[in-house]
């Protein structure tokens, strides 16, 4: 099976993998992680990002992109440059599909919030919430809790993780203590992330009209594809325009990631993916220019989108609704559904009050943002039937 796939030595394989803590047979016909993006696909948590934020909450319109069609979008870019870098593609979508799969309801807004309220628990952060979704939070199999899955796509999951959690986690998070790497999967996927949210954000803060062509012309990535476009279509419609601009800059920035990484891995010469991991920086990477052109893009989205005053009004509305619904169950869990009641109360005889608050950070973590707000009003509209 791995050698049509045409593997580079320094590549993740699968007969290679570090395994799963729960020892399984191997996978008739597929790969083991092929079985991976196969179990993150058919999981809960992968099916409620269709009504999670990445900028516009879900009511808002059905034409913004969600965290299910982020999650693809940067599948569909991680599998393009894993496949020109002869990495495993289904390791590199996978670790796409699954890394925000801990995202809470509202985006990063409703992050800030629980993080907030979780400050004296220990703190709360997605992509951790990531890993505890797949290693625990998950309940489908007979014979283990979560997704059993590999440790390559536990590791490319972690992206980022503070030195101290990281002893906690062990050795998916070591590279956080050692100063090491992932893999070149995880490594095409952290950068793929980036790509896809800021491009597409772009082309969704035109549609809402909280951004301006006239705006965005001041961004110098943005500019350059804008010429083009419209001196080879002066009379194009500015919804074509648009979607001409935007895939010309996707494309530009993953020309220069496949040909920027391909001189570093060159240059580096690991034979395998242990050199990888023992490499002193990472070697998917892009130009020194497009990175800074990529820093504008995100300067300008920071400033005239992300703290446009719609956004933030739902910013704070979305900080209230968790901070409420957190305070409502840490005062008394028996408000929680009775599945979660368990829970909460397992992890409390564990921890103690800290066991509390993870577990009901689980379960709003959890949420849609449809089913946060229409469980705010549960709790706290007196006319609302609970």
């Amino acid at each position: 099976m791995e050698q049509a796939l045409n593997l580079a030595p320094y590549a993740a394989h699968d007969d290679a993998s570090r395994g799963r803590c729960f020892p399984e047979a191997p996978p008739h016909y597929r790969g083991e992680f092929q079985r991976d993006r196969d179990r993150i696909i058919h999981s809960a948590a992968f099916r409620r990002l269709e009504y999670k934020t990445q900028v516009f909450v879900n009511h808002e319109g059905d034409m913004f992109r969600t965290r299910l069609t982020h999650s693809v979008e940067v599948a569909q870019i991680t599998r393009t440059v894993a496949r020109l870098l002869n990495l495993h593609e289904d390791l590199s979508e996978g670790i796409a599909l699954a890394h925000d799969l801990g995202h809470t309801p509202f985006g990063h807004a409703g992050q800030d919030a629980l993080n907030h309220c979780m400050k004296e628990y220990g703190g709360f952060e997605h992509n951790l919430q990531s890993l505890r979704v797949v290693d625990l939070l998950e309940e489908k199999y007979a014979e283990f809790s979560g997704l059993n899955l590999t440790f390559e796509t536990r590791e490319g999951i972690l992206k980022h993780c503070a030195p101290a959690k990281a002893r906690a986690l062990g050795p998916v998070a070591a590279r956080f203590v050692d100063g090491g790497q992932p893999s070149l999967e995880a490594q095409v996927t952290n950068l793929a992330d980036e790509i896809a949210y800021n491009n597409h954000d772009v082309d969704d803060g035109l549609r809402a009209e909280l951004i301006t062509i006239g705006q965005l012309r001041e961004v110098a990535l943005f500019r350059e594809q804008h010429d083009e476009v419209m001196g080879r279509w002066p009379d194009l419609s500015a919804r074509r325009a648009i979607h001409e601009v935007i895939r010309r800059m996707i494309n530009r920035q993953v020309v220069d990631l496949v040909e920027t990484s391909r001189a570093a891995i060159a240059a580096a010469g690991p034979a395998t993916i242990d050199d990888v991991r023992q490499s002193g920086e990472a070697l998917v990477r892009s130009s020194a220019g497009m990175r800074e052109q990529h820093l504008e893009l995100k300067r300008f989205l920071r400033e005239h989108l992300y703290r446009h005053y719609r956004v933030h009004r739902m910013t704070i509305k979305a900080g209230r609704i968790v901070r409420g619904l957190f305070q409502a169950f840490m005062d008394d869990p028996r408000t929680l559904p009775p599945d979660f009641q368990d829970k909460v109360r397992v992890y409390e005889d564990d921890q103690g009050r800290p066991g509390r608050a993870r577990g009901v950070a689980d379960y709003i973590a959890g949420m849609t943002d449809r089913f946060a707000i229409n469980e705010y009003q549960r709790l706290f509209n007196p006319t609302e039937l609970t």
